[in-house]
């Protein structure tokens, strides 16, 4: 029996792996395993018109990417200015929080992302597993899901603070991450997490842990605690940034991860965190935005890829009203470092945040890494293989991220040319993830 083929045709194809825009590239895509079999350049010209059938995909005129990864998603958050976090973790129920995040698969696969690597149910447990699990069966459409279910924490590191905490009196609240200490307890934690279904395993190397020392007003009404530290960023302020756990700590929990096979990544915000996470091995480094030269250095030695979130310091300083003048400061002090560390040699891949602003508004992340000063074939490549590769690479179990045989037929076209108008990569015309079409122009997009 014939194996089916289909063909994708091309005039304008990114080329992720040598990092170039390449010109008159044919696909062959097997429907039926959902990867590319084939590409070649054409040496003779096709007609301009009548191209498209049944077997053949015609994006000539547009530009063709593979399929964009953003390295890191939270499915179950909505944006921040509409809902804050701690009442979506706290108040908001798991059905409404299932459902928005369905709706929240469908606007990231239209956008041209088709796969999250997302880092963090935030207050529902392991339902990520499930989440992950019900695209994976064709039930709804999303991008391909790698998730880490709960984070892990040590005691007390992160957690929804609350001031009324009367021991028996039941007055408890969700919890929002995994807490061990101790080199056997953070071992134990990567067991339960991989155990309950985990791709990935994230911990907290740092944390604003003592946010109750001068808590902030959590209710219409209640009193500010008069006096406090400067809340100016970078400089300490009311609620700095501490390290969770010990270097042994860190080491235990990565050595864990290896054992399982699993890629495992760090939140770091501070240069002590980050220089110990990646002395650890940690796959990534995600926001790490406090300026420090010996922290790009660790990353770069140990090669660690950072993950720089750009897009939710955007959302968190520039558009906080009372951060006005220290916010926009602070985050052009991301925006250089995160430039330092491409120009450092340090590996990027892109990842926004997204939660903490729209899904389907993704794209967020890839626009502030341009503008910060990073090339644009550079950004692509953060955004397709470098996505791959912060995945977990040939962990992942499936090959994407590039346009290339043996890769997962997840292939983007964009109206317009990208080389010339970066404007372009908002305008997605169309997406194939896994060798099916999701979106096309000439068509409505399929359920």
């Amino acid at each position: 029996m014939a194996k089916t083929r289909l063909t994708i045709h091309t005039s304008t194809l990114f080329d992720s792996r040598k990092k170039q825009f390449v010109s008159d590239i044919s696909i062959d895509v097997d429907p039926s395993t959902g990867l590319i079999t084939r590409t070649y350049q054409r040496r003779q010209s096709l007609p301009h018109h009548g191209v498209s059938d049944s077997k053949t995909i015609d994006l000539r005129g547009l530009t063709v990417i593979p399929g964009l990864v953003d390295a890191h998603t939270h499915i179950f958050l909505h944006g921040y200015s509409e809902t804050p976090s701690l009442n979506q973790m706290r108040d908001e129920s798991l059905v409404e929080r299932v459902v928005r995040a369905t709706n929240h698969a469908r606007a990231a696969l239209m956008a041209g992302f088709t796969t999250y690597r997302d880092l963090g149910t935030e207050g529902l447990r392991d339902a990520d597993v499930q989440f992950r699990d019900t695209i994976n069966r064709g039930i709804i459409p999303g991008p391909r899901m790698f998730v880490t279910t709960e984070c892990i924490a040590s005691s007390g590191g992160y957690e929804i603070r609350h001031e009324n905490r009367l021991p028996g009196v039941g007055n408890t609240v969700v919890r929002i991450s995994d807490q061990a200490d101790g080199v056997y307890g953070v071992r134990a934690a990567v067991r339960r997490r991989i155990g309950a279904g985990a791709d990935i395993i994230k911990f907290y190397a740092d944390y604003e842990k003592r946010r109750l020392r001068f808590p902030a007003p959590a209710w219409p009404g209640a009193k500010e605690v008069a006096f406090p530290p400067s809340s100016e960023v970078f400089l300490g302020g009311e609620n700095p940034v501490f390290p969770l756990f010990t270097q042994e700590e860190m080491d235990a929990m990565v050595a864990e991860a290896r054992m399982s096979r699993a890629p495992i990544v760090a939140h770091a915000e501070s240069p002590e965190a980050v220089i110990m996470a990646a002395k650890a091995g940690v796959t990534s480094i995600e926001h790490g935005g406090i300026p420090d030269e010996a922290a790009l250095e660790a990353m770069r030695e140990n090669k660690t890829i950072f993950v720089p979130t750009l897009a939710v310091y955007d959302e968190e300083l520039r558009r906080q009203t009372s951060y006005s003048e220290s916010g926009e400061r602070a985050y052009q002090e991301i925006a250089t470092h995160t430039k330092a560390a491409y120009d450092k040699g340090v590996k990027l891949a892109c990842g926004g945040d997204v939660g903490a602003f729209p899904h389907g508004e993704n794209i967020r992340e890839f626009e502030f890494m341009l503008d910060a000063g990073i090339p644009l074939l550079d950004v692509l490549q953060a955004a397709t293989l470098h996505g791959w590769e912060a995945c977990g690479g040939d962990l992942c179990g499936r090959k994407f991220g590039s346009i290339e045989e043996g890769y997962a037929a997840d292939i983007v076209a964009l109206n317009g040319d990208l080389a010339q108008d970066v404007s372009a990569i908002k305008h997605v015309n169309f997406v194939m993830k896994d060798g099916r079409v999701y979106k096309d122009s000439r068509q409505e997009s399929i359920p």
